[in-house]
């Protein structure tokens, strides 16, 4: 392995930090590498070409107050395939938050877990929120640029998905929401177009965009909701657009008060909202259904007057402290997958009708869906999903689901291990759904290493067909992506 590194930025963090998710499997890096002839155990097929992009929660500065992981830095890893070879790059996101941060020489921002009041920042520079706009929760390839984006609304930061060089923010001729863009953008490779909204605790506190193939923003409706909520996630068919209203939201009284805490409301209906791609505000049709939370939605597609959209519904959306918790520690229950209890899951919403019919598609409890994304928005096979680790966020297995069966196949890991939100990357000229590979990064804490694993997407269970030393153990973090060859033109 070849390497080149640098550190570019100070870290104030104490070098035996205990907090659990600054530590152990969520250590963070403070070190930017670009890595090639790198170490392969097995072959990388020739035919795989593109980019496998993760992003990452790598805290520089503690945040002021207590610290939950999601008030980390971004971290974007590019992992690159061409002809059969790989090279690895990591950077740091370059918000202005973390830029405000390394100038000061301290935190300046309160984290999630605190009253927004706590925190320092100076926000001239434009700032949407008290909390700091991390953009280290998601990202997706749109028009050969990687966008990185924050989950509670903010900007998206560009990079080259290659190289990681960093492009600033997003303007889109300047047409940019003023409200920000939430994680969870929508990329449909048939169209070319990125579809996206954001949420606000100001009315109408939902919208709904559209950015065209050509880079402009082309469609922007408001989607009305009863007051202030937290959709994390939206889908999408050929023709339509999917957005929600769950009846789990910041609790008013709360909120009057200065902080912000979720609180779920059992006897409130889960609400869905279906509405033409390019409709208006008067065009939604809201379904109601059973009281959940949906983190995150699989696919969805249309099926004569219906829409199908699978998702994993939570059957504890606000599982109970346990005693003797402390605040913190509360907090981290709705990090645990195996607490909350998120089962892959079916609504079938008539168009003509107005009702809406539900189903669990699996007894298991899995989260972090990913599909073949030539699919998405159309009628499907397969998804390719995270087995959650007991008693914290992390993952420790991959469960192909074949959701017209209900077939599983799982790879589980070996214990002390754990690995990515893994994508699926098509064999070029492939002409059936699961015709590719699997591909994820690895964090082992027994080795202390991390690794890129490929699959055939065929039987993952077979285990990995090419495993690719990286040059340090990476965090644990959130969501990825795969860009063929052929969008990073």
């Amino acid at each position: 392995m070849k390497v080149q590194s640098q550190r570019p930025f100070v870290s104030t963090l104490p070098t035996d930090d205990t907090h659990p998710y600054r530590s152990k499997a969520w250590t963070p890096q403070d070190t930017e590498y670009d890595a090639w002839d790198l170490d392969v155990e097995g072959t990388i097929p020739t035919e795989l070409a593109g980019v496998y992009l993760r992003n990452t929660e790598n805290p520089l500065m503690p945040a002021i107050g207590r610290y939950h992981p999601f008030d980390g830095d971004g971290m974007l890893h590019s992992m690159s395939f061409a002809d059969g070879e790989a090279t690895y790059r990591n950077r740091f996101v370059r918000t202005a938050g973390l830029l405000a941060e390394q100038d000061a020489g301290e935190a300046l921002y309160a984290g999630l877990a605190e009253a927004p009041h706590k925190t320092l920042a100076d926000h001239g520079w434009g700032a949407r929120t008290m909390l700091k706009d991390a953009s280290s929760t998601d990202v997706v390839v749109h028009r050969g640029m990687a966008l990185s984006s924050f989950y509670q609304c903010g900007d998206l930061y560009r990079l080259d998905p290659r190289t990681l060089e960093h492009h600033g923010v997003e303007t889109w001729g300047g047409a940019f929401p003023a409200e920000g863009v939430s994680a969870h953008t929508k990329v449909d490779e048939n169209t070319g177009e990125l579809l996206f909204f954001n949420y606000s605790t100001d009315a109408p506190y939902m919208k709904y965009g559209i950015v065209n193939a050509e880079g402009e923003l082309d469609h922007y409706i408001d989607i009305p909701l009863p007051g202030p909520r937290l959709p994390h996630d939206m889908c999408f068919t050929e023709n339509y657009a999917i957005l929600n209203d769950f009846p789990l939201f910041w609790d008013d009284e709360a909120m009057k008060a200065g902080y912000y805490v979720p609180r779920f409301h059992p006897d409130m209906p889960t609400r869905i909202a279906v509405v033409p791609r390019r409709g208006s505000t008067e065009d939604i049709m809201w379904f109601e259904s059973d009281p959940t939370f949906v983190l995150h939605w699989i696919n969805a597609y249309e099926e004569g007057d219906e829409i199908v959209l699978d998702g994993f519904f939570e059957e504890q959306p606000a599982p109970e402290p346990n005693p003797g918790d402390d605040l913190e520690t509360m907090m981290f229950r709705y990090l645990d997958m195996h607490r909350m209890l998120p089962k892959a899951h079916r609504w079938r919403m008539n168009l003509k009708t107005g009702t809406c019919t539900e189903q669990h598609l699996s007894d298991r409890t899995m989260e972090f869906p990913m599909i073949n994304q030539r699919v998405a928005g159309r009628p499907y096979r397969y998804s390719y999903n995270a087995l959650p680790t007991k008693g914290w966020f992390g993952f420790e297995g991959i469960v192909k689901h074949d959701v017209v069966t209900g077939a599983e196949t799982t790879y589980q890991l070996p214990a002390g291990v754990f690995n990515s939100e893994t994508v699926m990357a098509p064999r070029p000229g492939s002409t059936t759904e699961d015709d590719g590979w699997l591909i994820t990064f690895t964090s082992d804490m027994n080795t202390d290493e991390s690794r890129c694993l490929i699959f055939e997407a065929e039987d993952p269970a077979a285990g990995p067909i090419a495993s690719i030393g990286l040059p340090e153990r990476i965090s644990s973090g959130t969501h990825a992506t795969w860009a063929p060859e052929d969008q990073l033109a």
